[in-house]
C-alpha cells in the first residue's frame, strides 16, 4: 500500500521516492512500447505516467474502442519494472483534441462540461465504468503497479465546481481504486484553491523555480509532500510558429533542484511521440499573439509532432537532455538508496531502435476524387457534430438565388480551413478568423465551400468548440439556404484509386520495401493536407511548419509492397512524398 505524509512516500512501510517519466501509450504504437518503457528505466526511472483520452475510447455514444491498449501498456510497464500514474480524465488537456473530451458530448452540452451537470456527470459514469475495471485490477493493493489516480486535470486553471471534482473522486472509489487519488494544478492561490479537494494528495505542475513553487503548495497544503507532477522540461510546438527548445544543462539543473527540495517528480514529458491521426489539439492565445500563418487570429492548433524536446526524441532516440538527466538521477541514487527504490533491480541499458530507411523518392502515380459521403439536405450548414463526425472534410453546396449582381460572400464561424470554388473553380482558402480579399459572387452561381478541421481548444474557456461551418454563409447580408453537406471522415477505409491526373482528390504511391525500419514523410511541394500510410492516418502536415516531415514507425511498414496516400488541400499538386532520415523541424513557408 503506498502512504504519505509531509516528509514523502512510502510502499510498505518503505520509503520511496517517485521518480516518473510521462510518456502517453496513445502517442506510441504498441510495439514500441517495450523500448520506450525500458529507455526510462533506464535514465533511472522507477514510475511511468500516462493520460487517458476518453474521445479516442468513445468516439461515439457509447461506443467504446481501443480500450484494452491502457491494460497492455501497464502490463508491459509492470514487465519492465516501472510502477505507474494513470491519469483518466474525464478532461486531461495534454495538448490532445477537446482535451480528451468528446466532441459530441461538448459540442451538446457546450460550458456544462466540466460541471455538476447531470447529463455530463451520467456520461463520465458510463465512461468510467468501461474504463477502470483495468485499472483497478492493477493497483499495487492487488499487486498489480499502479500507484497512483488522478482526479480530473488543472481544474483550478478552469473552474471551481467543487461538487463536481468529488463526484469524481467519489466515483474512483465506488469502481474500486483503493490507492492515492490526487490532483495536479499551476502553483498559484486561486488554482489551488480551485483545483484540489480535502483529503485528495495536491501537487502542483512547473517548468522552473521549484523552490517558489512547493513553497505555495506547502502553504496550502502542509500535510502533503511535494511533488511535481508536471515538469515541463519541453515545449509543444503550433503551426507556424518556430520550434520549442530548452537547453539541456538548464533543464537538468532545474530537475536536480527538484530533487534536492525532497521532491517526487514527474518528467513531463520523457518521451512525447507522436499525434497520430487528428488527435492534435490546439490552444486560444490572448492578446498579444504571434503566428505566421494565424497572423490574424488567436487561434493556435498544434502540429502532429509531439517531440516536446523531451530527453527522447519523437523517434524514441536519447538526446543531450537525456543524458544529463540520467547522471542527475544517478547522484540521487546514490545519494539517497533508501529512496530511490526500483520495482525491479535490474537495470536495462538503453535499448537499440529500429534502423532507419534511406533517403528515397515515392512517385504519385495513382489519383481519385474525394470519396464523399450521400448528401445530407439541410436549411443551414450542419457542424461537423451534427453530421457524425469528430474530424474530416466535408463539401457544403448552397447555389446562389438568380438575378442579384455580384456581391461579397462571407462565411461566419469557419472551424477551421475551406477551399471555395465558384461554378467549380477554386477562388479562395479561407481560414477561421484571418482576414483575406472579399470574394464576389454573382447570382446563380454554385457556391462550394471544402471545410477540414484542426484540433479543438484543448486548455481554458475556449474548449468544446465545434467544428466545420458554425454560423453561416451570407451573400452580403443575407444568409444562403438550402445547404447540402456531404462528408468524407478521415477514419473510414480509403476508397481504390486509378492512374490519373489533377484536382482535388487523393493520391497514392506505392514503396517497396525489402526491410522495415523508422523513416520522415515529407511532401515536397505540398501546402496541407493529410497522409496515410497502409490505410493508417499517419496525421496532418501543413508548409507554414516547423515540422517539415511526419515521423512514420517501423510497426507502419511492412516488406513488399507499402501504399502511401495523400490528401492535399492546398493550391499546390504534390507529385512525390520523400523519405528522410531527419525530422526536419525548423521554419516554415509563411
Amino acid at each position: 500500500m503506498l502512504t504519505y505524509d509531509s516528509a514523502g512516500f512510502r510502499l510498505g512501510g518503505r520509503p520511496l521516492r517517485i521518480l516518473s517519466g510521462a510518456l502517453h501509450y496513445f502517442r506510441t504504437r504498441p510495439e514500441q512500447w517495450p523500448q520506450r518503457l525500458a529507455a526510462l528505466r533506464a535514465m533511472g526511472l522507477n514510475t511511468v505516467e500516462t493520460y487517458v483520452p476518453w474521445n479516442l475510447h468513445e468516439p461515439r455514444p457509447g461506443e467504446f474502442r481501443r480500450l484494452a491498449e491502457l491494460a497492455g501498456f501497464l502490463d508491459e510497464a509492470d514487465r519492465q519494472g516501472l510502477w505507474a500514474i494513470v491519469r483518466p480524465g474525464p478532461y486531461i488537456c495534454a495538448e490532445w483534441d477537446n482535451g480528451g473530451l468528446p466532441g459530441w458530448l461538448t459540442s451538446r452540452l457546450g460550458r456544462r462540461a466540466r460541471t455538476s451537470d447531470p447529463a455530463y456527470l451520467a456520461a463520465v459514469d458510463r465512461y468510467f465504468d468501461a474504463l477502470l475495471p483495468a485499472v483497478a485490477a492493477r493497483q499495487v493493493d492487488a499487486g498489480g503497479n499502479v500507484l497512483m489516480v488522478q482526479v480530473e486535470n488543472e481544474y483550478g486553471s478552469y473552474g471551481s465546481d467543487a461538487g463536481y471534482l468529488q463526484h469524481l473522486a467519489d466515483g474512483l472509489r465506488r469502481r474500486g481504486v483503493t490507492v492515492p487519488l490526487f490532483t495536479s494544478d499551476g502553483p498559484e492561490d486561486h488554482m489551488l484553491t480551485g483545483g484540489t479537494l480535502p483529503g485528495v494528495l495536491a501537487t502542483v505542475n512547473f517548468g522552473s523555480a521549484p523552490e517558489a513553487a512547493f513553497e505555495v503548495l506547502r502553504r496550502h497544503r502542509p500535510q502533503d509532500p511535494p511533488f511535481c507532477m508536471e515538469y515541463w522540461n519541453g515545449w509543444f510546438d503550433h503551426w507556424g510558429e518556430p520550434h520549442h527548445t530548452r537547453d539541456a544543462a538548464e533543464a537538468a539543473e532545474t530537475l536536480r533542484r527538484i530533487l534536492a527540495a525532497g521532491a517526487s517528480v514527474n518528467l513531463y514529458m520523457a518521451h512525447g511521440g507522436t499525434n497520430f491521426g487528428t488527435g492534435a489539439g490546439a490552444n486560444h492565445a490572448d492578446p498579444p499573439f504571434n503566428s505566421t500563418d494565424w497572423t490574424h487570429s488567436p487561434y493556435q492548433p498544434v502540429t502532429t509532432s509531439y517531440d516536446y524536446d523531451a530527453p527522447l526524441d519523437e523517434r524514441g532516440a536519447p538526446t543531450a537532455k537525456y543524458e544529463l538527466f540520467r547522471s542527475v538521477l544517478a547522484e540521487f541514487a546514490a545519494l539517497h538508496p533508501e529512496q530511490a527504490r526500483f520495482r525491479s533491480e535490474t537495470t536495462p541499458r538503453l535499448p537499440e531502435l529500429p534502423g532507419l530507411l534511406g533517403p528515397a523518392t515515392v512517385e504519385l502515380t495513382e489519383r481519385a476524387p474525394v470519396p464523399f459521403g450521400a448528401p445530407v439536405e439541410s436549411a443551414v450548414p450542419p457542424s461537423f457534430e451534427e453530421l457524425g463526425i469528430e474530424h474530416g472534410l466535408v463539401r457544403y453546396t448552397f447555389r446562389v438565388p438568380e438575378r442579384r449582381p455580384g456581391l461579397p460572400l462571407t462565411v461566419e464561424g469557419l472551424h477551421d480551413r475551406a477551399v471555395l470554388l465558384v461554378d467549380g473553380e477554386r477562388v479562395a482558402e479561407l481560414a477561421r478568423s484571418v482576414a483575406g480579399e472579399p470574394v464576389t459572387v454573382a447570382g446563380g452561381a454554385l457556391v462550394e465551400l471544402l471545410v477540414d478541421s484542426l484540433g479543438r481548444v484543448n486548455y481554458g474557456p475556449h474548449g468544446g468548440e465545434p467544428k466545420g461551418i458554425t454560423g453561416g454563409v451570407r451573400h452580403e447580408r443575407q444568409y444562403l439556404h438550402g445547404c447540402r453537406a456531404e462528408v468524407f471522415d478521415l477514419d473510414a477505409p480509403l476508397p481504390e484509386l486509378v492512374t490519373g491526373d489533377g484536382g482535388l482528390g487523393l493520391a497514392r504511391g506505392v514503396l517497396p520495401l525489402d526491410a522495415t525500419g523508422d523513416t520522415y514523410l515529407a511532401v515536397p511541394g505540398g501546402r496541407r493536407g493529410y497522409l496515410w500510410v497502409n490505410g493508417f492516418l499517419l496525421g496532418r502536415y501543413d508548409a507554414t511548419g516547423p515540422q517539415q516531415a511526419l515521423f512514420c514507425p517501423q510497426p507502419l511498414l511492412r516488406t513488399g509492397r507499402n501504399e502511401l496516400v495523400l490528401l492535399e488541400l492546398g493550391d499546390a499538386e504534390p507529385r512525390f512524398v520523400e523519405l528522410r532520415t531527419e525530422p526536419s523541424i525548423g521554419a516554415g513557408v509563411p
